[in-house]
């Protein structure tokens, strides 16, 4: 015959089921909350990833713009080198002619007109020698005078003053000139404010466009300085 059951053997079952029901329920709410936790790990990973994704596109978009902007700036750039380049052509043919159609067929007729007998023409003469290098665009000689021509687009005074600087050390440019008067004239196709007026105080004739050809504008009492 079986052991009989008592009412103390059933309340320790109700004890033993209860605790393990309750040790059930902890680890379910420990699970729950793990799970919890890692959907919620899992939902900030997608934020992040969301946003790093944002930021990627942000970034991608800043490069485009950038990208596109340094094209249409180098477009821009293009455009004004070759506008740069057709003007300095331009200004660069307009000078070539200047000189070599109205200044220089000229200059013979000017100065002798003006009492310096010079009787032929070189154009740029070029010196390297060490401390006196330079470029005369036109010399006007003849066997003790000579005139030296500095032509430009657009006379300024410190071509005026740069100019002066180089007669002064035209003769250690040139040596073979060395017993030869010199004098300096400047011309200009468009000549600045007030610097024909410099020119003239500072020695030099000034010679400008005159309709198709060129003249002296310096008065009959000039009296022009000579280098040494």
């Amino acid at each position: 015959m079986s052991d009989s059951v008592t009412i103390a053997d059933i309340y320790k079952l109700f004890e033993r089921t209860e605790a393990q029901f309750a040790e059930f329920q902890k680890e379910a709410d420990r699970r729950s909350a793990e799970a919890d936790r890692r959907s919620a790990e899992a939902d900030r990973r997608n934020a992040e990833a969301d946003r790093r994704s944002a930021e990627a596109d942000r970034r991608n978009a800043e490069a485009d713009r950038r990208r596109e902007e340094a094209n249409r700036t180098m477009e821009e750039l293009k455009k004004q080198v070759q506008e740069t380049t057709k003007a300095v052509n331009n200004l660069t043919t307009r000078w070539g002619r200047f000189v070599e159609e109205m200044v220089e067929p000229a200059v013979v007729r000017l100065f002798q007109e003006r009492g310096i007998d010079v009787t032929q023409t070189m154009s740029r003469l070029k010196s390297k020698r060490p401390g006196a290098a330079m470029e005369i665009d036109i010399v006007a000689v003849n066997g003790s005078e000579l005139v030296a021509v500095e032509c430009k687009s657009r006379l300024s005074r410190d071509d005026v003053d740069d100019f002066v600087s180089r007669l002064q050390r035209f003769k250690v440019a040139f040596p073979q000139f060395r017993e030869f008067r010199v004098y300096g004239a400047v011309a200009g196709i468009e000549i600045d404010q007030g610097i024909d007026v410099y020119a003239y105080r500072r020695g030099l004739f000034v010679i400008k466009q005159s309709g198709e050809t060129v003249k002296i504008i310096n008065d009959v009492q000039f009296q022009p300085l000579g280098f040494a």
